[in-house]
This record gives structure tokens, C-alpha cells and sequence, in this order.
């Protein structure tokens, strides 16, 4: 099993469980509907990767995101989280309306940063910040999501149980696009102010 890291935990989540069309603008950048619920979607473990890679098969499209490891049943640690999506194959596939694993659950379809304990971090004040190249590209955080963070966590353990160590991504602002051989890639979590935890990459 893969892992990453809490603090000075190495920690093996049994899966990743997504949220899409979670920011009304981005929504509208791809062209999406507004979903009347929750789109809910899963990577495994077999798809999370310390590598930034630029393609698998096809050119990678980057969703920057503010993610959550759980422990009972809480949300208890924060990280950025990348989701990873081979594109022109989503939008074939939702074209025939079928299923995305293909497109969103591949091997490399996530990276993470470290991830740190919440404690008494009020979730109101998350925010994340991606940075391509020292160029601002992604920003956005809990005011501008539609289904905010406990509202994410009841609505997945209403259907499927969640074990320690087991990661949300809660969904992307607007500004994704495509990632380039030797793009570096540094991504932050925030709250306020104050950086929780960032991370680097260079795309391969």
C-alpha cells in the first residue's frame, strides 16, 4: 500500500474519495451542469504518487484541491492534493454517460502534500493557493465552495464508511489546464494568513 505523510506519521489510506463540481466557477470554466447533489467519485490507493507526471497516455489536465485525511470518523488532518485527469477521455466518457475511473483513478492520478493535524483550526478560514511557474493560477477556499467540509464528511458516511487515514478532496477552483513537461508546480494550504502546509513539484 502507498502511503503519505501525517506530521511524522507514514499513513496508507485505503482510498481517496473525490467531490466534483464543488466550485460554481468552475463548473461554468468546464462547461458542466450544476449538480442538484453531491458528485462523488473515488481514486485507490494504487493511484496516489510522490511524482508529478505531465501524461498517462494523454496530456494531464491539474484540479488543485483542499483535502482532509479522516481518523474516527473525523476530519483530522489538512492537506493540497492534486487530481490528476486525463480530460479528453472524461469528456468522452461523460459524453456516453459513462463512468470516469478511467480518466480520474489511474496510476500517478493523485499527489499530496504532507499533512498536518487540524487541531483547532476554524475550517471557515481554509484556503489554497497553486502556483505554476511563480504564476498565480488556482485560489479559492471554504466561502466558495457549495457543500463546505462537515457537510462533505455526513454526506459520504450517509453511504460508505470511511477508515482511518482515508483521504476527501472536496473539489477545485477555477483555473485548471494542462500540465507541461518541467512545469514546477507549489501548492498551499492556508488558514487566514498563515501557511499550514505547502508543497513542490516538477512535473515529468
Amino acid at each position: 500500500m502507498k502511503t503519505i505523510r501525517l506530521e511524522s506519521e507514514q499513513i496508507a489510506p485505503s482510498k481517496i474519495v473525490c467531490i466534483g463540481r464543488n466550485y460554481l466557477e468552475h463548473i461554468q470554466e468546464l462547461g458542466n451542469e450544476t449538480p442538484d447533489d453531491m458528485v462523488i467519485f473515488n481514486k485507490p490507493n494504487s493511484s496516489l504518487s510522490e511524482t508529478l507526471y505531465a501524461a498517462r497516455d494523454e496530456a494531464l489536465h491539474y484540479e488543485g484541491e483542499i483535502c482532509f485525511m479522516v481518523r474516527e470518523n473525523l476530519l483530522y488532518g489538512v492537506g493540497f492534493g492534486l487530481d490528476l485527469t486525463r480530460r479528453e477521455l472524461q469528456s468522452k466518457l461523460k459524453d456516453k454517460g459513462l463512468p470516469w475511473e478511467r480518466a480520474k483513478a489511474f496510476d500517478g492520478a493523485a499527489c499530496f502534500s504532507d499533512f498536518v493535524q487540524l487541531g483547532n483550526t476554524d475550517l471557515a478560514s481554509l484556503s489554497l493557493r497553486l502556483e505554476i511557474n511563480g504564476e498565480l493560477r488556482q485560489h479559492g477556499g471554504y466561502p466558495l465552495m457549495m457543500y463546505k467540509p462537515v457537510q462533505i464528511l455526513a454526506g459520504i458516511q450517509r453511504f460508505m464508511s470511511l477508515e482511518d487515514g482515508d483521504i476527501i478532496m472536496t473539489g477545485t477552483p477555477k483555473g485548471v489546464g494542462q500540465v507541461q513537461p518541467g512545469d514546477r508546480f507549489v501548492g498551499s494550504i492556508r488558514a487566514g494568513d498563515q501557511v499550514l502546509v505547502s508543497h513542490e513539484w516538477l512535473a515529468q
